[in-house]
């Protein structure tokens, strides 16, 4: 029985030391960024040690002083918004309509969903560029906006298995009670589907927040630019200011790892749950 327990525990341990390294492998870069964003600028490439020689708080001043930090944030505040607010307007109707409502075509529609999850993007930029061009929305945030409430394929993909492992049960006993299929979606489907709208909205904000390659295409006023664009900025011609550039990283990289923090929960909850089915 001892053996049997010993042999127990050596596993585990075992288990959580590779968990521990892989921890490890996935921070250290975060940690690289954070501890050479307060190091002076002659410390960063003549110092070998991860800590800094010398602290110093410069650099994060600096980021903010090297570009219109504010704006670009501003911008990429509205978009995520927006973004987050189409997403979570179609997608959750479109996953229900596939899932629980009976309609001819249902299947095909849905496959054809899918279908979209096995394009690769790199294949539409060009006609959809060519498309937004043509309607005066290259310049605007039109096209990194519009797309977000006609609803996209993984996420309408992962909410439609929510909502097919919810009982109907539920909604027939709501129908019966008088209620049409509106109010059971809003009333009875979504309050259930928290932890799955959870869930799709940190992929939003992180992909939106995040996003260097669609707004680099179609946004040509530097007044309009994100976040992610305006890193560039400290790429210059004749170097990188990496001080400022790590520190600029961090203000980066901050929210989405606030956010993910904050609704971890949710979002372990709705992963698990949408897994299991």
């Amino acid at each position: 029985m001892a053996s049997t327990s010993r042999r127990y525990l050596g596993k585990r341990a075992g288990y959580h030391a590779i968990l521990v390294l892989i921890a490890v492998g996935f921070l250290f870069p975060f940690a690289i960024m954070l501890f050479t964003a307060f190091k002076d600028p002659q410390d960063i490439f003549q110092s070998p040690q991860l800590l800094p020689r010398t602290w110093t708080v410069d650099n994060f001043g600096e980021a903010v002083r090297s570009m219109p930090y504010l704006r670009y944030v501003g911008n990429t505040l509205v978009l995520v918004v927006l973004n987050m607010l189409g997403t979570l307007l179609s997608c959750p109707l479109v996953a229900y309509a596939l899932a629980k409502l009976r309609w001819r075509g249902r299947d095909g529609v849905f496959l054809s969903v899918l279908a979209t999850m096995m394009l690769p993007p790199q294949i539409t930029f060009i006609p959809l560029y060519l498309l937004w061009n043509e309607v005066g929305a290259v310049g605007t945030f039109l096209p990194l906006v519009i797309p977000q409430f006609l609803g996209t394929g993984f996420y309408i993909f992962l909410l439609r298995q929510f909502f097919a492992g919810i009982p109907d049960s539920l909604r027939e006993a709501a129908r019966i009670d008088g209620a049409s299929e509106l109010r059971i979606y809003l009333q009875i489907m979504l309050p259930l589907a928290k932890p799955a709208l959870a869930t799709v909205a940190v992929f939003q904000f992180v992909a939106t927040w995040t996003d260097f390659l669609l707004p680099l295409i179609y946004l040509n006023d530097d007044s309009k630019y994100t976040l992610s664009i305006g890193l560039y900025s400290f790429f210059g011609e004749h170097g990188v200011q990496w001080g400022p550039l790590m520190a600029a990283c961090v203000f980066f990289t901050a929210p989405a790892v606030i956010v993910f923090m904050i609704m971890q929960r949710y979002f372990v909850r709705g992963i698990a749950i949408t897994g299991m089915k």
